[in-house]
């Protein structure tokens, strides 16, 4: 049925569709944020339909614009303009389905079980959503690796009269985005790396959820952002639609530095009742105030999800015409391109598919015996050279710590990522955990295959953004280095304790604990082959014996997160020895004593609970028998969550203090990581069973 809005130009029409659905959709959630929406409207118009180079039929075409809702409580903005402009949904084959994203069905079922449309923009779940946001901070951070995705792509892949990547990345953040600190650490290496492609858009509304932002927040945004190194342009009003579109202007010409936008705006704009207020923020405006606002609109006061006439029509004739000539043109140059670099394309297609080049695993070590050993730290950056050379997208960069974490890329021709020189494989985050993080997320989203390390007691800082990779579902790979007491001397407040089941409760992610050279090297082999999953490596900073894989068995166990390493004659053992990392070779020492004296024991390296609890009920029972219920588990960390494995009556030697700052050995008496204590241990499981 056709519904006559009262005559007002195509635009402002438009313009109230977004606001009116963006209302009704949280009014009948009962749920949500309708001021932001109302208030922004008309900078999301613009910004799509005038400027955003975005083909609706299209939507994971490489070289697109991006925008990213930063301030991710007002997503009915987002899934208003994804509806009108007709995006096409994309399957999980990155193939397109046919339909809509989003349907007018799914505004109607807003945040509720199944809708495309949940609380906050969720990656993977809506195509057009190009990153999952919500926690405020985040979606501005990560829009930084996209950025920093597009001048590498551009750096590796254009050619002269084929320029494949020029994209741009619009992220629209509020006064929360501004106050939290992630946002501080992704401007200022956003600055630093003169990311001109870069533009953040910071809505000026002055309002949080606690009332006036006056409260808490007083500083000039602007200054703190030329500091920076940013342009930053303002625009005084957010409903004029031209000073909008002339900001998106100066920063398509602006191209020696990132640029922010700062716009005023009103929150909940045209509601006069409710104008300025926190309440607006925070709640549905209720069925009297949407009555009254739609009346401000000259809308139709009782009608609810209406799309007037005309108005998909327009945006069709806008962004939706645009973006399929454009799209048609980077296409047709990428036919020319496929046939004068066809390596390149090759590439290209790989990255988009997230597929590994042929043979990307030939260079990889292997590790003879050697009681005296190497740090995993040491292994795994061999093993990440010899990855990268075969790898060509795989870049790494750590915060800061590169010649501790051995996370750099030396080989020839490796190079480092910097303002005016895009092409270099190592990234160089400062002291930024939480702002290098999100990077790596924004990284990941454009299909560049990112590593970011640090120390594993500075998880915590990175945490947040750790979630969200995987919340996301996206491959990134974290490299914890210095994972345990073994740290000595820099003591507790550098000897992580609960970071490592703080990471294992992340759902999705997979963690990877080797216990020695072998270990590393098959670690990595699993890791490259993710496709869905972030990883966690935690590796130790001091040498651990590599293990005589012609005694114990092949460390190719690893892919299935735990294996038996050391077993009883005929494969009957009295008492499971468990443990992961540096303590499984204590675990083997002690083995080789209780087999001395007589006792049957099995030794079990976990490197993975997440990979082992993805095997068959059958493995799992072969490697850690049921009826075998003597278990001891040995790990330099908290002892929690060991009891799934050693059931209520096993032992777990673990962590239950901090560390202290002394000399390894002294520490591994102190708390007990002995082949003695472990002896002990097993004896006494043993003795209720005799």
């Amino acid at each position: 049925m056709s519904i006559q809005v009262e005559a007002v130009p195509i635009e402002q029409l438009s313009i109230n569709t977004i606001r009116t659905l963006s209302m009704d959709a949280v009014q009948a959630a009962n749920s949500g944020h309708p001021g932001t929406p109302m208030a922004l409207a008309p900078l999301v118009y613009c910004l799509w339909q005038r400027v955003l180079r975005f083909d609706p039929e299209n939507p994971i075409w490489m070289n697109r614009d991006r925008f990213v809702l930063s301030a991710g409580h007002a997503s009915m903005l987002l899934y208003s303009i994804l509806h009108l402009t007709g995006v096409k949904a994309v399957n999980a084959k990155y193939e397109r389905v046919g339909e809509l994203s989003i349907k007018l069905e799914d505004i109607e079922h807003f945040r509720q079980l199944n809708s495309k449309c949940p609380g906050h923009p969720e990656y993977r779940w809506t195509s057009g959503v190009e990153t999952t946001t919500g926690p405020l901070g985040q979606g501005v951070a990560t829009s930084v690796g996209i950025a920093m995705a597009g001048r590498w792509l551009a750096a590796h892949f254009n050619r002269p009269g084929f320029e494949l990547f020029h994209y741009n990345v619009y992220a629209l953040g509020g006064d929360g985005c501004m106050m939290e600190g992630i946002s501080s650490e992704a401007a200022s290496l956003a600055g630093h790396l003169k990311l001109s492609n870069l533009c953040w858009i910071y809505d000026n509304n002055r309002i949080s959820i606690e009332g006036r932002t006056s409260l808490a927040f007083s500083e000039d945004v602007a200054t703190r952002f030329i500091a920076y190194g940013w342009n930053v342009t303002r625009v005084g009003d957010v409903n004029d639609l031209e000073m909008l579109e002339r900001a998106f202007r100066v920063f398509q010409a602006t191209q020696d530095r990132p640029t922010l936008i700062i716009v005023d705006s009103h929150i909940g704009y045209g509601a006069p009742h409710k104008q300025d207020t926190s309440e607006a923020h925070g709640e549905p405006l209720g069925e009297e105030e949407i009555r009254l606002a739609k009346r401000y609109y000259h809308w139709p006061e009782n009608e609810k999800f209406l799309v007037p006439d005309g108005v998909r029509e327009h945006f069709q004739e806008g962004i939706g015409k645009r973006g399929a000539q454009l799209y048609t043109e980077w296409s047709t140059l990428f036919e020319s391109y496929q046939k004068q670099y066809p390596e390149l394309a090759d590439q290209l297609r790989r990255i988009q598919w997230r597929e590994l080049p042929d043979g990307w695993d030939r260079d990889l070590p292997s590790f003879a015996p050697d009681p005296r050993g190497i740090a995993t730290r040491e292994v795994s950056g061999r093993v990440l050279n010899a990855l990268a050379k075969n790898v060509p997208w795989l870049v790494s960069g750590s915060a800061d710590l590169a010649p501790s974490t051995k996370t750099r890329l030396t080989f020839e021709g490796a190079g480092d990522f910097e303002a005016n020189s895009y092409g270099g494989r190592n990234l160089h985050f400062g002291v930024r955990e939480l702002g290098m993080s999100a990077i790596l997320n924004g990284l990941a989203l454009a299909k560049v295959r990112p590593c970011g390390s640090t120390f594993l007691i500075f998880s915590d800082y990175a945490r947040p953004a750790i979630r969200l990779s995987a919340l996301m579902e996206i491959p990134v790979i974290y490299i914890f280095t210095h994972d345990s007491i073994g740290v000595g001397e820099d003591g507790p407040t550098h000897q992580p304790v609960e970071q490592l089941v703080s990471l294992r409760a992340i759902p999705g992610l997979i963690v990877l604990r080797p216990a020695d050279a072998n270990e590393v090297v098959e670690a990595w082999r699993v890791i490259m082959q993710l496709h869905h999953e972030p990883a966690a490596i935690v590796l130790s900073r001091q040498a651990l014996p590599t293990v005589d894989r012609s005694i114990y068995a092949s460390a190719t166990g690893v892919a299935q997160g735990a294996y038996i390493l050391a077993d009883a004659d005929g494969g009957k053992p009295q008492v499971l020895l468990m443990g992961s990392g540096s303590e499984v070779a204590l675990c083997l020492q002690a083995y080789e004593q209780l087999k001395q004296e007589g006792i049957k024991a099995r030794v079990v390296s976990m490197p993975s609970w997440e990979l082992f609890e993805r095997q068959s009920q059958d493995y799992r029972e072969h490697v850690l028998p049921p009826d075998i219920t003597a278990r001891v588990a040995v790990e330099q960390a908290s002892t929690f969550g060991w009891a799934h494995y050693t059931g209520l009556k096993g032992t777990v030697i673990g962590m239950h203090t901090f560390g202290s700052s002394a000399p390894l050995k002294d520490l591994l008496v102190k708390f007990g990581f002995t082949p003695d204590k472990i002896v002990s241990a097993a004896r006494a499981q043993l003795a209720p069973h005799e």
